[in-house]
């Protein structure tokens, strides 16, 4: 979501209109599907899986998003993420129950609303400017019994300290008394082929027991499993650890990669062993460094709130920020080397990067440690090519030209880097050249290959 609230787009459908909450509420609060209002406050890689769902469950679903290109794209029945196809979208449409679009106005009258906007950091800091402005959009369309949810990942507190008071300044209303908050933060994990919004368990709080019922009820209608807990301050932690427990053993193993190349050890070889035990040991692999919507970011937001709350340092995050910050430079370091066995610079070398995108098979290029890779190399005067079928055009920096993969481009690269493997590249293109290539993410197994 951006901090402008453009809203220029005629929308193109609508759903049901808006009717008095009461009429769409149980006895004992609960939200239920028959002509059920919903909003969805932001339509990126979590609010859309999302609105779809809601969709899909039989809700009438607003989808509000201030960037009218992305309204433009969704109205037209074209995706834009991974894990919502076209046809998807489309039989959304069809229904005329999902609207997509930039107009506040049509927040009025929803019943349930959830905010899946970005929370990035700014020097540093939480830039929860998104989360503020999507509340204050809401809070004008609040009435008695209505429900809103954050979904947006960030510190302990901020629901209750920052969202609700927006909330109940700009409805008038109490929450808790006069309507329901709750946090349930997002878990999408963009091209997971296994693990979707509908099937991975939701953690579920709301700020009184009456808001907790809700927010768990109206989720049971969209996801297989709830989990609740005490509340908001539980679920915003319970987010930063999922992500921070990644996050540092992702450092671990990165480190390790590092050590054991300077022992002349093999570190998959490593990893394989001790993944053998059946006990004590979860397996995380190395790589060009982490990027993503969540773990270079979350992490940070957990030291963050320990440093301003407890004027103390979060030690482990510190370390594992700077050890998967600096992988970039160490592959880049590991390119110059290869090159230098064969009599090679980095300067006017051709270079060829397999995989823009931060992980395999997905399209997402935010905070992509290749890109990291590319700069660095650009800098270093190296002739850059790259192979990524999955990435969009526009996101692909101008000192990198995006290439196909074939022969030709390989037997031209005096490198060949893999940064993100995506399945659907004809790997075994490479083995001809296997003595060219720096292998990141342990794909190829020809022994002429370099691995990490």
């Amino acid at each position: 979501m951006q901090r402008d609230d453009r809203s220029a787009v005629n929308t193109k459908r609508a759903v049901a209109p808006a009717r008095t909450n009461a009429a769409r509420k149980s006895p004992e609060g609960v939200i239920g599907m028959s002509g059920a209002r919903v909003a969805i406050v932001g339509q990126g890689y979590v609010g859309l899986p999302v609105a779809m769902r809601a969709c899909e469950a039989g809700f009438d679903v607003v989808g509000l998003d201030v960037d009218e290109d992305r309204i433009d794209l969704l109205q037209r029945g074209k995706s834009f993420i991974d894990d919502v196809d076209d046809e998807r979208l489309e039989a959304a449409l069809a229904t005329g129950r999902y609207l997509p679009t930039t107009e506040r106005a049509e927040l009025r009258g929803f019943d349930f609303a959830s905010v899946c906007v970005p929370t990035p950091l700014h020097d540093g800091a939480p830039d929860l400017r998104y989360i503020e402005d999507a509340a204050r959009a809401l809070s004008t369309h609040i009435s008695p019994g209505c429900c809103v949810v954050l979904e947006s990942t960030t510190y302990p507190g901020t629901t209750e300290e920052i969202f609700v008071p927006i909330l109940e300044s700009g409805s008038g209303l109490r929450a808790g008394a006069d309507f329901y908050v709750g946090y349930s933060p997002e878990r999408i994990d963009p091209s997971n082929p296994t693990w979707k919004f509908h099937n991975t368990p939701k953690i579920v709080s709301g700020v009184d027991p009456g808001s907790l019922r809700v927010v768990r009820d109206f989720y049971d209608q969209l996801v297989e499993v709830t989990v609740p807990v005490p509340g908001p301050r539980e679920a915003e932690l319970a987010k930063l650890l999922e992500n921070t427990f990644r996050h540092i053993n992702i450092a671990l193993v990165n480190e390790l990669a590092v050590f054991s190349h300077g022992l002349g050890v093999d570190v998959w070889s490593v990893l394989d062993a001790a993944a053998s035990k059946p006990f004590g040991f979860m397996r995380f692999s190395p790589g060009p460094g982490v990027g993503g919507h969540c773990l270079p970011i979350d992490a940070s937001y957990l030291s963050w709130q320990v440093r301003r709350s407890l004027g103390q340092e979060f030690r482990l995050v510190d370390v594992a920020n700077d050890v998967n910050k600096h992988m970039p430079d160490y592959v880049v370091a590991r390119a110059t080397e290869h090159l230098n066995r064969r009599r090679k610079s980095v300067n006017s070398s051709n270079v060829l990067l397999i995989g823009l995108t931060y992980k395999a098979n997905s399209g997402d290029a935010r905070n992509s440690p290749s890109m990291a890779v590319a700069e660095r190399l650009d800098r270093l005067g190296a002739d850059l090519r790259a192979v990524d079928p999955l990435i969009d055009p526009d996101e692909v920096p101008p000192y990198v030209r995006l290439v196909g993969f074939d022969a030709d481009q390989i037997s031209q690269s005096d490198l060949i880097i893999v940064l993100a493997d995506h399945d659907m590249l004809d790997w075994a293109l490479l083995e001809r050249y296997a003595d060219r290539v720096l292998d990141t993410r342990n794909r190829l197994r020809s022994p002429q290959v370099e691995r990490f």
